[in-house]
């Protein structure tokens, strides 16, 4: 269901480990050869009183849970804040020694005090590491960190993270806010036993709290802070094609307000938090001399306004290299269009920034639109927060443009019709969105602020294969033909991506092998090719012809066909012991159809057809049926996904669903000799 395209900027970093994720970069960064140094020294006392707590309740496949988690964090004044960190687990197999590495990211506006790791083992002297013994690095496995990063890591290993022993850590870090808001995360895939968070404000100093996937628990005031705790939080088991776990993952949204009223940096809703990015972004897209001139150059043979903008796309997707970069305040701050243009690399929001000022040198206005590449992750439910990781355009459409190509568009009552369109994404032609845009939600920020936006759902044959083939059989059951495939959406994008370093041709059809081998046992290409793939504004199509040994099996004086020669529409992963616990998520709608007329040998003729199949289960559809037409068998079938998120509930019913198609997968035709 999932293949995602993601181009997501790095998000704020989190101090606390539930919220950063324990990373294990024993490959990432070498640290294989690192032996870090690690002396006796006693646990402090809250690592061991929350080693003498009863566990949390878990099950056979928990790696390892958190036994005391406590963060701190102190709001010194509107530009510097101070949080302190403590946990402690309990390892409790052998993959949950990658609980030993931690891993505390931190930026130019953030600096990283006192960290310190221990183990209590089950035998024997504690151990302990303090922040000397550790090593800085810039953070592991981001694309283009090598051209320009101001983020880097303080890690440290602590040593015998083996089954049964405890290890714990805490830290410090100082920061220059970006925003006055912070999120506790404290409920992820692994059991908590006791979570603290306390907040500390100047006097005179408020608050507003908002919480996600979890019942509200009301703090305990105190003259000087302010303390929620919650206990027995159980982890989340994955699922395949769940929500992200932003989505589902229990978490409280805390905003600050000082006593003067609102900062610059300080917002309680999506009206205010726009405002907020309006002034990070502002004047960011002004356009160069050089860039008028590119501008000029790229549209002198267009003859519409829209041939103007597609120009203007494909050089910022295709000529513009994608960089995960991370400057400014968290990432959030574009460089100017001006530099993206010079250096021709940026990230998300730098192309955004780039062809929002190209746009405007043709009278076009477009506006940022912050969103997650993850559908679910944000709600029209959920309070205004920093819970983004991509930027993308909203493009403003003139009235009276009425191009069938521009699909991704909506009519708002306050901006009109606007066209979305992620210039990172370089396999989506211009005009559309992938999957994980669609019925997504994202924040669009013009001069009046923010407005938290529903993006379009297109139909589904803008992200489809139709698949045509012509075979013939002969009576030895040996198959052979030639099939068309036209792809179009995210089913073009994703084989665009895989291919996109092949330069051998004959390397270009590993994608037709994969589909052949999946449904045929023996089987010789005879010949293929691939169209269109590097236009990215066309459909991808792949030709093939191919010869199938006994693909026909003899029983006894019948041959038994399977009509669906080729692709398969089933979804195994629903097929579990446990019952569903979150909704599943397709990537995007979809409408798929196939095709296959299939030439009976002489002396044979059809003794049995399957069934028709016209299967509606609300969310999708599916439809098949088997015709015979005098010596040929047409097997035609059509599977359609409307919707993207089925709930829980009707995990059943769509497993039912998929039953349904797998036992129509499996049909077969009969064939007799003629005459008997």
């Amino acid at each position: 269901m999932k293949n995602r395209l993601c181009y997501s900027q790095p998000r704020r970093a989190q101090a606390s480990s539930q919220q950063l994720g324990i990373l294990l970069l024993a490959v990432g960064l070498g640290l294989g050869a690192w032996v870090p140094l690690a002396r006796a020294g006693d646990a402090p006392q809250w690592m061991r009183a929350s080693g003498r707590a009863p566990l949390p309740i878990f099950d056979d496949n928990t790696d390892a849970v958190l036994l005391y988690s406590e963060t701190t964090v102190q709001v010194l004044s509107t530009d510097k804040i101070k949080r302190t960190v403590r946990e402690a687990y309990k390892i409790l197999r052998p993959e949950g020694r990658e609980y030993g590495y931690v891993v505390v990211p931190f930026n130019s506006h953030q600096k990283v005090n006192n960290l310190h790791g221990w183990c209590i083992p089950t035998q024997g002297k504690d151990y302990e590491v303090k922040d000397k013994d550790g090593i800085e690095a810039g953070l592991p496995k981001v694309e283009g960190s090598e051209l320009v990063s101001d983020v880097r890591a303080k890690i440290i290993h602590i040593p015998a993270a083996d089954p049964g022993n405890i290890i714990g850590y805490e830290f410090e870090i100082d920061e220059q806010p970006m925003v006055l808001q912070d999120i506790w995360r404290f409920q992820g895939r692994t059991p908590v036993r006791e979570s603290h968070y306390i907040l500390q404000l100047p006097t005179g100093w408020e608050f507003r709290t908002s919480w996600l996937n979890f019942t509200e628990e009301n703090p305990a005031q105190a003259s000087d802070q302010v303390r929620w705790v919650v206990r027995e939080v159980k982890g989340l088991r994955a699922e395949d094609e769940m929500p992200p776990m932003a989505g589902v993952a229990g978490q409280m949204v805390v905003s600050f307000f000082p006593a003067s009223g609102a900062a610059i940096n300080s917002f309680s809703n999506w009206q205010q938090m726009g405002a907020w990015y309006e002034i990070l972004t502002r004047r960011r897209a002004e356009a160069s001399p050089e860039i008028k001139q590119k501008v000029a150059v790229l549209t002198s043979s267009s003859r519409s306004q829209v041939e103007k903008m597609r120009a203007i796309a494909s050089f910022v997707q295709h000529d513009v290299r994608y960089v995960a970069i991370e400057l400014g305040i968290g990432g959030w701050q574009p460089h100017s269009a001006p530099d993206v243009f010079t250096h021709l690399y940026g990230d998300c929001k730098d192309k955004a920034t780039l062809m929002s000022a190209m746009l405007r040198e043709i009278g076009v206005e477009s506006y940022y639109v912050a969103i997650n590449t993850e559908r679910g992750a944000l709600t029209s439910a959920t309070p205004a927060h920093l819970g983004f990781n991509h930027v993308i355009l909203a493009i403003k459409i003139s009235e009276g443009v009425n191009d069938p190509s521009l699909i991704a568009t909506i009519q708002d009552s306050k901006m009109g019709k606007i066209l979305f369109f992620d210039p990172t994404n370089e396999y989506t032609p211009f005009g559309e969105i992938g999957g994980y845009l669609q019925a997504n939600y994202g924040l669009l920020v013009s001069p009046k602020g923010g407005e938290l936006l529903e993006l379009p759902k297109q139909p589904g044959l803008t992200n489809s294969i139709v698949r045509t083939g012509k075979l013939k059989l002969d009576p030895n059951g040996r198959l052979a033909g030639s099939v068309n495939e036209v792809r179009t959406g995210d089913q073009a994008a994703m084989e665009r991506r895989e291919l996109q370093n092949v330069a051998k041709t004959s390397d270009q059809i590993k994608p037709i092998e994969s589909l052949l081998a999946s449904s045929l046992s023996n089987f010789q290409i005879t010949r293929a090719t691939v169209t269109n793939l590097r236009q990215a504004d066309r459909p991808l199509e792949f030709d093939y012809s191919f010869v199938a040994e006994n693909y026909a099996k003899n029983a006894g004086n019948l041959l038994l066909l399977r009509p669906r020669v080729v692709g398969t529409k089933v979804q195994a992963t629903l097929e579990t012991r446990d019952p569903r616990m979150f909704p599943i998520e397709f990537e995007g709608p979809a409408r798929d159809i196939d095709n296959f007329e299939i030439s009976l040998p002489p002396g044979y003729e059809v003794d049995d057809l399957p069934p028709p199949v016209d299967a509606d289960c609300g969310v999708a559809s599916y439809h098949a049926k088997t015709e015979a037409r005098g010596n040929v068998i047409d097997y035609e079938r059509t599977f359609e996904v409307k919707e993207l998120s089925v709930p829980a509930a009707k995990a059943e019913e769509l497993k039912r669903f998929y039953r349904l198609i797998a036992s129509d997968e499996r049909n077969t035709v009969v064939l007799k000799r003629s005459g008997k």
